[in-house]
């Protein structure tokens, strides 16, 4: 099988529907045990910006959890993170150490409100955005 560049593999998801796109993306997370949830919320949370700006004004329904401080239980945030996220160990080391920084992005309330739970019984100071 021949090896496909970066822009012949983008020139052959420029001709996919999107139904097509998401049941790509569901294979290729099954078959490599992988979750392309920061990617998802990317293009999710550009959709409504192209909508209109009165919806966004009405009602906020994405937020960004962000990660103040670790307090005084680091490990058991770093625990939290890696849990919430994708990240290995190091990356959420790295993100607990150089605080504030974001979590998660573009997520709904729930998942934000859930996330800061989780992020608080460790001990972390966290804020929606």
């Amino acid at each position: 099988m021949a090896k496909l560049s970066t822009d012949e593999l983008l020139s052959v998801f420029e001709e996919l529907t999107l139904i097509e796109l998401s049941e790509f993306v569901k294979a290729f997370e099954e078959k490599f045990d992988v979750t392309a949830a920061a990617p998802a919320a990317v293009a999710v949370a550009g959709a409504p910006a192209a909508g209109g700006g009165e919806e966004a004004a009405e009602e906020q329904s994405e937020f960004d959890v962000i990660l103040e401080g670790a307090g005084d239980k680091k490990i058991q945030v770093i625990k939290e993170v890696r849990a919430l996220t994708s990240l290995g160990l190091k990356e959420a080391k790295d993100l607990v150490d150089g605080a504030p920084k974001p979590v998660l992005e573009g997520v709904d309330k729930d998942a934000a409100e859930k996330a800061k739970e989780a992020l608080e019984g460790a001990g972390a100071s966290v804020t929606l955005k």
